[in-house]
C-alpha cells in the first residue's frame, strides 16, 4: 500500500524508486531508511517519525513540533564515525505542505553546543518538490577562499567553528524555530566528494573588474563598461514617470486613511485594534524600509593574490575607495592584523555617474526608494543619506564606554554591558548625545534604535559566574540577601550548597525558587538598561521615539521590560513569514512592534551565499518578500518592517566578518533585481488598504 505522502510523490512525477537510495560514484550512503522499522540510532526530540511507503521503497516521513530546535538525531554504533574521505553530507527532502520550510543539519564533534564543534547547513524546502539539503564541512582547509562565507562553486560553508571529521560524534536534521508544526519526508542521507582543498575547482582569477563572478553568465551581467551609461539613462526615465507612488502623502502615509491627530512627530496609536505609526500630520503610517543604505562595502584585496581580474593603482579618483583595517578578528588576523580593502560598488557607481557620483547616487537611491513604495530609510543608512533625506528615516546609537561588562559568560556578540556599573548611564548619555542632538529637530526622523541583537541569554548564568565585585552580581546577591536572610536559606529554597556568597553559581538544573528569583532579576536587570537609555533619549530628543534594541533572541522577562519602556519594540526577525500567534493572546505586549531586519537571498544571480533564509532563485526570492510583508501587514501588533541590506555584499566577503549574501536590492554594478523591485512595489501598494480591511473585520 502506498502512503498519502509518497502518492504525492508519484503524482508530481517525482523519482520514487530504489534508485534513488543507489549511491552515485564517490557517494556513500549513511541511512536509506529501506527497514520497516526506524532507525536504531535514531532519536526523537520534538518529532514524530515513521518509515513510509515511498515508491518500490521507503523513506522517513517526520512530523516537526512547533518548539524551538524540534529534530531527528543520530549516533554512530561505535564512538565516533570517520568521514574524513569526503566533502560534505547531502539528503533529500520533499516537502509537502503549501508554503516553504527551513531545514537544517548539523553535524558534530564532541562537545558540540550549537556553535561549538559542530557545522551546520541550511536549505528551503520549497513546497511540492524535491530538494537537496547539502553541507560542506569546514575543515578549515578552504583552499585559497579565506574570508568568505560562501565560496565559489560550491555555495554557502557550514557555519560554525571547524571540525574534525574523522571524529563525528553526531548529526541531526532539525527545524530552527518553526512558527507552525510542520511535515517533511527525508530520504537518502549520504557523504558526497573528497576532502581536500577547493583552490582546484575554480580557474584564477574569478573576480571580474566590477567586482562580478567571472566565470559564470546571467541576466543583469554587466558585460562592457559601456552599459553603464545606457542603464543610468534607462533607469532615469523609468523614475521620472514614476515620482510619486500612488496613494502615499509626502511622509509615504496614508491619505486616503483615517485623519488622526497631527503633533508634528511621528507617534504611535492603536486604531481598531491595531497599532499604527502616525505621521507628523496625523495620517496612518506602515513603516516600509531599507537599511543600510549607503556605500561603505569593501572587501580585502590584501592576502589574495590572483583572485581578481583588475584592481586600479592608488591614485585618481579611484585612490579614496581603498581603505586599511587593523580590526582584531579572524578575516585580519589572516593576513597579519591588517590589510588593504576595495570597494568595487564605489568604482562601479564613479563609472556610471562620474566626478559627481556621491550626489547622484544618494538622489538615484531615494528616487529609486520612494518609486518602489518604501517610505522610510532604515537603520545603519549613510549619514549624509539621512542629513539630505526627503522621506523619513529612523537613526541609531550604541551605547558605548569603559563601563564594566558581565564577566562570566559571553554570548554570540560578546559580553553583556552591566548596567548596574554607574558608567553606563554616563555612557548611555554621551553615546545618545551625538546622534540625538543631530537629528533632534527633524520631524522626518520618526524615532532611535539603540544597540543590536545584545546578549541578553548571558545574565542569567552569567552574572552569578562574575567576580564578587561585578556591579550587577552585587546586586542580584543583596537581592537575594533581602529574600532569604542566610546563604543557608537560599541553598534550601534553590537546592545548591555553595559554601559562600562569592562561589555562589547559578545552578544548571533550576528548581521553581531558583527560576522566579533569577526571572526577577533578569526583568530588573533589563528595565534597568531600558530605563537608562530612555532617560538619556528623553534628555536630547523629547518629541522623537525609542524604537527599543532590535532583539535577536531575548528571555521573556527582557522582552517585557522593553515593552514596558520603550515606545516601540523592536526585533530582527530572519522567518519565512510571522506568525500571528505569536503576537496575539496570552502573547500580545500591548506595545507596537517593528521588524529591523529580514531578508531573502538565492544563488542564480552570481554570487556564493543566500544569506540567512535562502530561497531557490530570484523569482522566489521576489515571492518571499512579498509574502513576508502581508504577514508582517496582517498582525495587529507590527506597525512596520525594515530590509537587510539595500547592496548585495562583495562576492569575497565584507571585510570585517566575511559576509558575501545576495540579499540587496542592488547589485553590485548599481542595477536593482527586477524580481524583487517588481514584487515590492505590488505588495506596497495593496499595504494600506490590506491592514485597514483586516482591522474593520
Amino acid at each position: 500500500m502506498v502512503s498519502i505522502v509518497a502518492a504525492f510523490w508519484i503524482l508530481l512525477g517525482v523519482a520514487s524508486s530504489t534508485d534513488s537510495l543507489t549511491a552515485l560514484p564517490g557517494e556513500t550512503v549513511v541511512e536509506s531508511f529501506d527497514a520497516e522499522a526506524l532507525p536504531q540510532n535514531m532519536e526523537l526530540n520534538n518529532t514524530e517519525a515513521a518509515v513510509v511507503d515511498y515508491g518500490d521503497g521507503r523513506a522517513l516521513q517526520v512530523n516537526f513540533k512547533k518548539v524551538d530546535w524540534p529534530n531527528v538525531f543520530f549516533t554512530p554504533s561505535e564512538r565516533t564515525w570517520d568521514w574524513s574521505a569526503f566533502a560534505g553530507i547531502a539528503m533529500d527532502l520533499y516537502n509537502p505542505e503549501r508554503e516553504p520550510v527551513d531545514v537544517c543539519v548539523r553535524v558534530d564533534n564532541e562537545g558540540a553546543d550549537g556553535a561549538n564543534f559542530c557545522n551546520t547547513g541550511r536549505v528551503a524546502a520549497e513546497p511540492g518538490e524535491l530538494t537537496t539539503l547539502r553541507l560542506y564541512f569546514n575543515t578549515g582547509d578552504t583552499g585559497p577562499f579565506w574570508g568568505m562565507r560562501g565560496v565559489p562553486e560550491k555555495g554557502p560553508v557550514a557555519h560554525g567553528a571547524k571540525i574534525d571529521t574523522s571524529r563525528i560524534t553526531a548529526f541531526q536534521v532539525f527545524l530552527p524555530r518553526p512558527q507552525i508544526p510542520h511535515t517533511l519526508i527525508l530520504d537518502n542521507i549520504r557523504l558526497f566528494g573528497r576532502g581536500g582543498p577547493l583552490g582546484e575547482l575554480v580557474p584564477m582569477p574569478f573576480v571580474d573588474r566590477f567586482g562580478q563572478y567571472i566565470h559564470a553568465d546571467w541576466p543583469g551581467k554587466l558585460m562592457d563598461e559601456n552599459e553603464f551609461d545606457a542603464r543610468r539613462r534607462r533607469e532615469e526615465r523609468v523614475l521620472e514617470s514614476a515620482q510619486t507612488f500612488p496613494k502615499r502623502d509626502r511622509f509615504g502615509g496614508w491619505p486616503d486613511g483615517p485623519k488622526l491627530e497631527g503633533t508634528g512627530w511621528f507617534r504611535t496609536e492603536k486604531v481598531k485594534g491595531r497599532w499604527w505609526l502616525v505621521t507628523p500630520e496625523g495620517r496612518l503610517f506602515f513603516s516600509l524600509g531599507v537599511d543600510c543604505v549607503g556605500t561603505w562595502e569593501r572587501t580585502f584585496v590584501d592576502g589574495r593574490d590572483g583572485w581578481f581580474e583588475w584592481l586600479p593603482k592608488e591614485e585618481g579618483l579611484y585612490k579614496e575607495l581603498f581603505g586599511y583595517t587593523t580590526r582584531t578578528h579572524s578575516m585580519a588576523d589572516a593576513i597579519g592584523g591588517k590589510g588593504r580593502t576595495f570597494s568595487f560598488y564605489c568604482a562601479n557607481l564613479i563609472r556610471k555617474y562620474g566626478d559627481q557620483w556621491k550626489t547622484a547616487w544618494r538622489n538615484t537611491a531615494y528616487a529609486r526608494l520612494r518609486s518602489w513604495g518604501f517610505n522610510t530609510i532604515g537603520n545603519w543608512s549613510q549619514a549624509d543619506v539621512l542629513d539630505h533625506s526627503p522621506m523619513p528615516f529612523v537613526a541609531t546609537a550604541n551605547v558605548s564606554g569603559d563601563f564594566r561588562r558581565i564577566e562570566g559568560e559571553t554570548g554570540y556578540w560578546g559580553k553583556m554591558a552591566d548596567v548596574f556599573d554607574p558608567k553606563f548611564a554616563e555612557s548611555a548619555q554621551s553615546s545618545v548625545g551625538g546622534v540625538a542632538k543631530r537629528y533632534a529637530d527633524n520631524p522626518l526622523c520618526i524615532g532611535y534604535f539603540v544597540d543590536n541583537e545584545l546578549s541578553w541569554q548571558t545574565i542569567r548564568a552569567g552574572t552569578l559566574a562574575s567576580p564578587p565585585d561585578q556591579p550587577g552580581r552585587v546586586e542580584l546577591v543583596h537581592h537575594l540577601q533581602d529574600t532569604y536572610g542566610t546563604l543557608e536559606g537560599l541553598n534550601v529554597a534553590w537546592g545548591t550548597d555553595a559554601q559562600d556568597w562569592d562561589s555562589l553559581r547559578a545552578p544548571e538544573r533550576q528548581n521553581e525558587a531558583c527560576r522566579r528569583d533569577l526571572d526577577r532579576f533578569v526583568y530588573a536587570f533589563a528595565r534597568r538598561y531600558f530605563d537608562t537609555v530612555k532617560t538619556a533619549l528623553a534628555s536630547r530628543a523629547p518629541n522623537q521615539l525609542y524604537l527599543g534594541c532590535r532583539f535577536s533572541t531575548a528571555p521573556q522577562q527582557v522582552v517585557r521590560a522593553c515593552a514596558d519602556v520603550a515606545d516601540v519594540v523592536s526585533f530582527n526577525l530572519y522567518r519565512r513569514t510571522i506568525a500571528p500567534d505569536a503576537w496575539t493572546g496570552e502573547n500580545d505586549l500591548d506595545k507596537p512592534l517593528i521588524i529591523g531586519e529580514f531578508h531573502f537571498g538565492a544563488l542564480d544571480r552570481g554570487m556564493f551565499d543566500t544569506g540567512l533564509v535562502a530561497t531557490q532563485d530570484q523569482g522566489e526570492r521576489a515571492k518571499s518578500y512579498a509574502r513576508y510583508v502581508r504577514s508582517v501587514a496582517a498582525n495587529p501588533a507590527f506597525v512596520g518592517c525594515h530590509w537587510f541590506q539595500y547592496i548585495d555584499e562583495p562576492i569575497t566577503g565584507r571585510f570585517w566578518d566575511g559576509e558575501n549574501y545576495n540579499i540587496g536590492f542592488v547589485t553590485v554594478v548599481d542595477s536593482p533585481y527586477p524580481e524583487l523591485v517588481e514584487a515590492a512595489k505590488k505588495v506596497h501598494a495593496e499595504i494600506y488598504e490590506r491592514r485597514w480591511s483586516e482591522s474593520r473585520r
